[in-house]
């Protein structure tokens, strides 16, 4: 029998960066520019086995690719990773799959022990913090991602985001996911994988893209990480900006209504 450890979830701790990713040394323009034109506002889910603040320092290039565009906010998974071995790291999963709280990506069939937990979660962070204009995940997050952009698809969460984006996704191999995955996603989605990914291979990944309406892809030469080589951080620029410019758009229309 598969036993879990009961989730409070803390409303004063389960942020680890709740604030935007703006430089604190951004000049005057920057910051009237920040002004007139609101940042996207996403919310980033990290991977097996990481967490909040793991994630945000790994990704220090992609932050670094998107401030212009973007205010990222990074949360924890509210499931400790037990017998990690990995010392003082607060490991941590969205839920698990495997009999003994594990998860693996490759796992056919099996639980999703603890996903109603992380569904709660989301609900009060978007609750308190949002909304938020995209969801954007790493591995495990973006399988999470991607089953929360078909659970929209299909009318079954309380809030909305408009755009996504997938850093080594797949879909969710677990039995009471299954039926997520039968209809075709309309949500604007930005799909990134490695070529060499022997944890995520990128046949995995093309299967979540498949089930994207128009997805945008991008492939990489290396393995399981986010990276903002091979031009990369122009395809991530390209696909905020395109958002940000719906963004800016839409608040002059409804300034426009107002007046």
């Amino acid at each position: 029998m598969v036993t879990l450890k009961r989730i409070v979830i803390n409303r004063n701790s389960i942020f680890v960066r709740a604030m935007s990713e703006h430089n604190s040394n951004s000049n005057q323009s920057e910051n009237m520019m920040d002004t007139e034109q609101p940042k996207l506002k996403i919310l980033a889910f990290h991977g097996y086995r990481q967490n909040g603040t793991v994630f945000r320092a790994k990704i220090g290039s992609f932050r670094k690719a998107v401030a212009k565009y973007a205010q990222l906010t990074f949360i924890s998974a509210p499931h400790k990773v037990l017998n990690d071995g990995s010392g003082s790291e607060d490991s941590r999963s969205w839920w698990f799959n495997s009999e003994d709280n594990t998860f693996s990506g490759k796992c056919l069939g099996g639980p999703a022990v603890g996903f109603e937990e992380t569904l709660r979660l989301i609900e009060l962070v978007v609750e308190e913090h949002g909304p938020f204009h995209g969801f954007m995940g790493f591995s495990q997050g973006a399988c999470l991602v991607g089953l929360l952009a078909a659970m929209q698809q299909k009318g079954y969460l309380k809030y909305a985001f408009d755009f996504a984006i997938f850093l080594s996704g797949f879909r969710s191999e677990s039995l009471v996911h299954k039926g997520f995955y039968d209809e075709d996603i309309a949500l604007p989605s930005l799909h990134v994988y490695g070529e060499s990914d022997s944890i995520i291979p990128k046949e995995m990944s093309e299967s979540l893209i498949n089930i994207f309406i128009k997805p945008t892809v991008s492939e990489h030469s290396g393995g399981h990480y986010v990276t903002c080589s091979d031009g990369l951080k122009y395809t991530y620029q390209d696909f905020l900006k395109s958002r940000h410019q719906e963004l800016v758009e839409e608040n002059s229309s409804d300034k426009n209504e107002k007046t």
